[in-house]
């Protein structure tokens, strides 16, 4: 009996190690996959019910804007409890995922897409329990040809304005379009009044608005 049975306890520890290895090496492909900007292991809610226009205004842009990107962001709520455990720290890694957002121009400076909350599925992805997904917010990007070192103007509308359907505008300086000399890739995040800007630039100004609104899948 005993030679039977060493010989099947080891092959169930074979068999474990094997599993193991390969969910490391399928976290590790992921993991890198997040890094080249993809979804890594999380996937995506096939029949997705809570729909919003999102809907992005560019008012006196001091040029034309041909590049025009928005996408939501999703974050996981229980990452202590679904990620992966970090063997350094010992502290579950962040999962968050950015999923684009398709726009449509529907006039000059007006642009429009639909954004579902509940776009990413909850599922246990690291086999530590089922990850709970969460609509933080959509963000846009504009650059005015998309120019290698031209400025990005950024917006981030969040969740909580996109159940209220309260719009969102972010104030540009043109004096960075198309790119700021000094600063090549400059990020500007916009602010919340042209008066936010030293008087000499506040007659030169444009701005993104950002708001949704509920809508039937």
């Amino acid at each position: 009996m005993r030679r039977t049975i060493l010989p099947c306890l080891a092959l169930l520890l074979i068999t474990a190690c094997h599993s193991e290895t390969a969910m490391n090496q399928e976290i590790t492909t992921a993991e890198k996959d997040v890094e080249q900007g993809g979804r890594g292991l999380a996937k995506l809610n096939p029949t997705p019910r809570h729909a919003y226009e999102f809907v992005l205004k560019i008012n006196d842009a001091p040029g034309p804007i041909n590049v025009v990107e928005a996408v939501a962001q999703y974050d996981v709520t229980n990452e202590e409890q679904c990620g992966r455990i970090q063997p350094e720290t010992g502290t579950a890694g962040r999962i968050t995922s950015q999923e684009p957002v398709k726009l449509r121009k529907v006039a000059d400076g007006e642009y429009r897409g639909i954004v579902y909350l509940d776009r990413m599925l909850d599922e246990d992805y690291y086999g530590r329990g089922v990850c709970r997904w969460e609509f933080s917010g959509a963000s846009a990007m504009l650059k005015a040809t998309g120019a290698e070192g031209e400025t990005r103007f950024t917006s981030f509308l969040e969740s909580p304005a996109f159940a209220k359907s309260e719009p969102l505008t972010r104030y540009y300086a043109n004096a960075v379009y198309p790119r700021a000399e000094a600063l090549p890739d400059y990020r500007a995040g916009g602010e919340a009044a042209p008066t936010d800007y030293k008087p000499e630039l506040q007659d030169s100004i444009f701005s993104v608005q950002l708001s949704a609104r509920q809508v039937q899948p």
